[in-house]
């Protein structure tokens, strides 16, 4: 019995000694600990705050875009590439609150830009020259454009690319910079379009009635229009004879109807007047002796 009073009264002293040690790191890492669960806290708040802000101005450019009447695509595009440069700036944000040097991570993200950048050139390129498209406007779906050596009707028009299909039913697929770098040509913005042919008469042959035959001709072709009225008139003389101008307008969508149509009117016209085929005339040079 007084070997076990023993022992406990040589124990209570290493309680004591450790309740005193425990007491002193609950002293010096609670307000660590405090301080790190409120940084915690804090980030979570902001974090939160800083997504409600961000979904926030998306949903308010968003509605200020549509009520622009800007290209939803733009508009989507625009919005994804504003959240993410948004939420990049939130975690950087979120990393300085909790004292972590952030100049280095700017710096790296700096780099990894201008890496990215340099590797997609082309692709970056065409995706400013969309928007542009886009934004400006200078054609749209549906429209008859050419573009360089490129002839067809435009049938999409993305950030990267715009999808044309050629008069011979072929999706042709084109960068929008290559578009945008060269001379475009929209047919379809007038309201008309002039459809420009020749008619080669021979020597001999009376442009002048030949022009009075062929004017109702041209003019009975479907969707030509009579104003501005169809142009036939003599447009230049060469070896083979005189040469008219025979110049219908009509709208883009009829082009290559009056096209054929215009041509078939010449030929039978020349059939009706049974006009004699151009030929080379071959002129002798006389010499005199003296």
């Amino acid at each position: 019995m007084a070997m076990i009073q023993t022992k406990g009264a040589l124990m209570e002293p290493e309680i004591q000694t450790i309740q005193k040690e425990v007491t002193s790191l609950s002293d010096r890492f609670m307000p660590i600990a405090v301080d790190f669960g409120l940084k915690v806290l804090g980030a979570l708040l902001l974090y939160m705050l800083g997504r409600w802000l961000i979904s926030f101005g998306v949903g308010l450019l968003g509605r200020v875009l549509t009520a622009r009447n800007f290209d939803a695509t733009l508009q989507r595009y625009i919005a994804n590439i504003l959240a993410v440069t948004l939420n990049i700036v939130l975690v950087v944000a979120i990393l300085g609150y909790f004292g972590i040097e952030t100049t280095s991570f700017a710096a790296l993200l700096a780099g990894v830009g201008l890496a990215i950048g340099a590797a997609w050139s082309g692709l970056l390129g065409n995706f400013a020259a969309g928007a542009f498209l886009i934004i400006f406007r200078p054609y749209k779906v549906g429209d008859y454009v050419k573009a360089g050596d490129l002839e067809g009707t435009v049938t999409e028009i993305g950030l990267f690319n715009t999808v044309i299909t050629t008069p011979d039913h072929v999706q042709a697929i084109v960068g929008n910079s290559k578009v945008s770098g060269e001379v475009l040509r929209n047919f379809s913005t007038l309201a008309h379009r002039r459809v420009d042919r020749t008619m080669q008469l021979a020597f001999g042959v009376d442009p002048l009635a030949v022009i009075e035959a062929l004017k109702p001709r041209i003019a009975a072709i479907p969707n030509v229009l009579a104003e501005p009225a169809p142009t036939i008139e003599i447009l230049d003389f060469n070896e083979l004879g005189t040469v008219l101008a025979v110049r219908p307008h009509c709208h883009t969508d009829h082009y290559w109807q009056v096209w054929f149509d215009t041509n078939r009117a010449i030929v039978e016209t020349g059939k009706a007047m049974a006009l004699p085929p151009p030929f080379n005339v071959e002129r002798e040079e006389i010499f005199h002796r003296p």
